[in-house]
């Protein structure tokens, strides 16, 4: 890796900055767990969300009372039920284009002291990025996942096992596996109390209605925290177009790492990738034991793309298969889960066929596919974010998703409102984001929220962004060689030139010579002048 990467790298290893997600560090006390108020202080002013700034005010956490669907029968046994009310039901409401636990962040699009300047970003394909750009963004995986976030905090059990917030229990994380630890909170299995007694049936981020928004709003933290974390706030994640590809495109050791010559299930030693420790992998070992992941690490990344069950994902999708669901009219249908048909959200979630629309089983289809395609850490839903290619392959999924709305804008009133399963339905709060989102406040287009994605740009923008960017990138990176090189080549034509002079001269001066009746061989000269050929000289 270049070396002005590396020296990058260990310059913020050893100087961490905050990060922005989940369990804010002031609001896991014992005081504030029993009092139930997540309102900190703003730095900016010393006054709780920033309240002397008018940025926000502590209020209380209202939450939607419309009926869920029958997919979990139970009521109050689960933290998540209601979120966030078990855990806090006072939080900071930020105003205008605030953001943030505190109210100090600006909103998605906007940027500057008042939040009051917009800003697009670009996502590009990761192909398209020059080789500067990849190994950055490698660079700041690698980052995040060896820095420890200053700001945020992970649960590590339940508000019952806390003995209702008297006895705190919380972890410290990195930033990268912060996000790991959020993905497998929001999707694992309810403990319905002693080892084994779990109900599967529950997940507030996939198989349903919010698959989409809640995805997107993760990706865009995701990326807002490495922007923070790096200070580098043109960051965007890339993506990667599988369409049409028949293997792991990103599967070398310039990019998302190799496979090993040693396990064909591990990552090339060749890749950072390969020292990589995965976390919230073992679901089963969690359930047996009633506990919630701790965030310890436990094993290797995984990965063995293609090796995987062929009657269950016989290959990846096409454009024609990501053609085929853009055409699907309705967001949501029926019993708005995996058996939905002919609904957009569950045939590219993978749980419908995309050429019916029809709810298929035993085939994993369109996103399912990427995931059950990788065969290892991204293939179990928990702990799918330990493999980095999940965040390419989600922002591709957001890109269709983004399409789709484009090509349908559906008003607001299409999102459920009601009888979704549990954590789906538009009023819900998005498990386990703290600040809060609703479900359907991200039912909107990425224009809004101040993004955009390079393959959806009009003919003269993408090929700025697409060819002219990156030739632009690589050549603020070597211009000084080019320079160099310049005034190197200048040096060497003044040479040939001169030389090329003097030859002519001597060659004139000999020609007159003969004129006199001295005899001069044409192309070498006497033995007597002791000099050079001119076929030498030239």
């Amino acid at each position: 890796m270049n070396p002005l990467f590396v020296s990058l790298l260990l310059f913020f290893i050893q100087y961490p900055r905050p990060s922005l997600q989940q369990f804010p560090r002031p609001c896991t006390t014992a005081e504030v767990l029993q009092n139930k108020q997540c309102c900190p202080v703003w730095p900016g002013d010393g006054s709780v969300c920033g309240s002397l700034s008018g940025r926000g005010f502590c209020q209380d956490v209202t939450v939607s009372d419309l009926p869920n669907g029958p997919q979990y029968p139970h009521t109050g046994v689960d933290d998540r039920e209601q979120w966030p009310l078990v855990f806090y039901n006072r939080t900071c409401q930020c105003a205008g284009n605030y953001m943030g636990f505190n109210c100090g962040e600006c909103k998605f699009g906007y940027f500057g002291a008042s939040c009051a300047e917009r800003r697009e970003s670009v996502r590009r394909n990761i192909f398209q990025l020059s080789i500067t750009e990849r190994q950055r963004f490698i660079s700041y995986l690698n980052l995040a996942k060896n820095t420890i976030s200053q700001d945020y905090m992970i649960v590590t059990g339940t508000y019952a096992q806390m003995n209702n917030g008297t006895m705190p229990m919380f972890a410290n994380i990195s930033v990268y596996d912060l996000f790991v630890w959020m993905h497998y909170y929001v999707s694992h299995d309810a403990l319905l109390g002693g080892p084994g007694n779990v109900w599967p049936d529950i997940d507030f981020a996939h198989e349903s209605a919010a698959f989409m928004p809640w995805h997107r709003v993760y990706l865009l933290f995701w990326e807002h925290e490495i922007q923070k974390l790096t200070g580098d706030f043109n960051f965007t994640i890339p993506y990667w177009d599988w369409r049409d590809a028949e293997d792991c495109q990103v599967c070398t050791d310039e990019l998302m790492g190799g496979r090993s010559p040693l396990s064909p299930n591990l990552i090339s030693p060749s890749s950072v990738f390969s020292s990589w420790k995965v976390v919230c992998s073992q679901p089963e070992d969690y359930n047996s034991r009633a506990v919630l992941c701790d965030g310890s690490p436990e094993g290797p990344l995984q990965r063995n793309p293609g090796n995987h069950d062929r009657n269950r994902v016989r290959r990846l999708p096409t454009s024609a298969d990501v053609e085929s669901v853009l055409r699907l009219t309705e967001y949501e249908t029926g019993p708005m889960d995996r058996r939905a048909n002919m609904s957009f959200r569950n045939a590219l979630e993978g749980f419908a066929s995309p050429e019916t629309g029809l709810a298929v089983t035993g085939q994993s289809l369109m996103h399912n596919s990427l995931h059950v395609f990788m065969n290892g850490s991204m293939s179990s839903v928990q702990g799918s974010a330990n493999d980095p290619i999940f965040l390419l392959h989600h922002v591709f999924i957001d890109s269709i998703f983004e399409q789709w709305l484009r090509r349908h804008q559906p008003p607001r009133t299409h999102y459920p409102t009601a009888k979704a399963p549990i954590g789906h339905n538009d009023g819900y709060f998005m498990v386990p984001f703290i600040p809060l989102y609703r479900n359907g406040d991200y039912f909107i287009s990425t224009k809004t929220l101040g993004y955009e994605y390079a393959y959806l740009l009009d003919p003269g923008q993408r090929f700025v962004q697409e060819f002219l960017t990156p030739y632009l990138e690589q050549a603020q990176q070597i211009w000084r060689w080019l320079l160099a090189a310049g005034i190197l080549g200048a040096l060497v034509a003044g040479i040939i030139a001169t030389i090329i002079a003097v030859a002519c001269r001597r060659r004139q001066k000999r020609w007159k010579v003969s004129e006199y009746g001295e005899r001069q061989p044409l192309l070498n000269s006497s033995e007597e002048d002791g000099s050079t050929s001119y076929q030498t000289r030239l």
